[in-house]
């Protein structure tokens, strides 16, 4: 363990404060088409981490080889304290029951309420725990997430689509993870639907102390709650900083991204 440094336990596992998520040399290929080669990135404890880049750069495949829901080429990557890639049903269990995982457009089980959504993962790792217990949990996560409490008997299909965006965020939270992925979760919403939504975000994370890997095309999002940015391109990842200096960045599709008309209006 490096000197000065903090740890703690997490489901009964050592983590380093500093990264909850640590890559080196991840390499992801499909066939002949290299997605990934040499990526490293570091997310830090109780920040949240912007991932951006061009279309095919793979933010999608970098997330889903950090759950596991992926076998990446090559490469090491350290979750919550432990080896991402190992094969040990115990490691994978202490990875999804810490993770929170928000897909696109909330990726709900249609034929199940928004309260059943909710209780699948507590379901599937706390077995034992009493129906009506299990009821309060769900009616509680739901309101977290900004939804109404009648909400909770509600079919997908009967929400806007931010309200399933939202109940997707109460699923994610169900199991009080320290660690929070969000798969583009403004996509699809008006202008004040995504402050909205960011907001949420912003203070859920400050209350919980969470850690949140955000995938986003949303500039206004890394703009208003993003610590840092991580950007793909050329097959890794070519910086992690703040907005702000990103900007000064010397990169084609940066200076393109960050610099240009929508870039402009989102920094003003």
């Amino acid at each position: 363990m490096a000197s000065g440094s903090v740890f703690r336990t997490i489901d009964g596992v050592i983590v380093e404060d500093d990264a909850l998520i640590r890559i080196r040399g991840l390499a992801n290929h499909f066939g002949e088409q290299v997605v990934h080669d040499g990526l490293d990135l570091d997310v830090r404890r109780g920040e949240i981490l912007g991932v951006v880049g061009g279309s095919g750069t793979g933010k999608s495949v970098l997330m889903r080889s950090i759950l596991g829901l992926r076998t990446p080429n090559a490469g090491n990557i350290k979750v919550l304290g432990v080896d991402a890639r190992s094969p040990k049903q115990e490691i994978r269990r202490h990875i999804e029951r810490n993770s929170g995982v928000l897909f696109q457009d909330g990726a709900l089980f249609s034929s199940l309420t928004v309260g059943e959504n909710v209780q699948v993962p507590i379901k599937e790792h706390y077995p034992d725990l009493g129906k009506s217990l299990r009821y309060e949990l769900a009616l509680l996560k739901i309101k977290l997430a900004g939804l109404p409490a009648g909400a909770i008997d509600k079919l997908p299909s009967q929400l806007s689509g931010g309200m399933r965006k939202r109940a997707g965020l109460a699923r994610a939270l169900a199991l009080d993870p320290p660690l929070l992925f969000l798969d583009e979760p403004t996509a699809g919403l008006d202008p004040i639907g995504a402050a909205a939504f960011d907001q949420l975000i912003r203070a859920l994370q400050q209350a919980l102390g969470l850690t949140v890997f955000l995938i986003t095309h949303d500039l206004d999002t890394l703009y208003t709650i993003c610590d840092r940015v991580a950007v793909l391109a050329d097959r890794k990842v070519i910086a992690t900083a703040p907005v702000d200096e990103l900007e000064t960045l010397d990169h084609p599709w940066v200076q393109e991204y960050f610099n240009g008309p929508r870039g402009r209006a989102a920094r003003g």
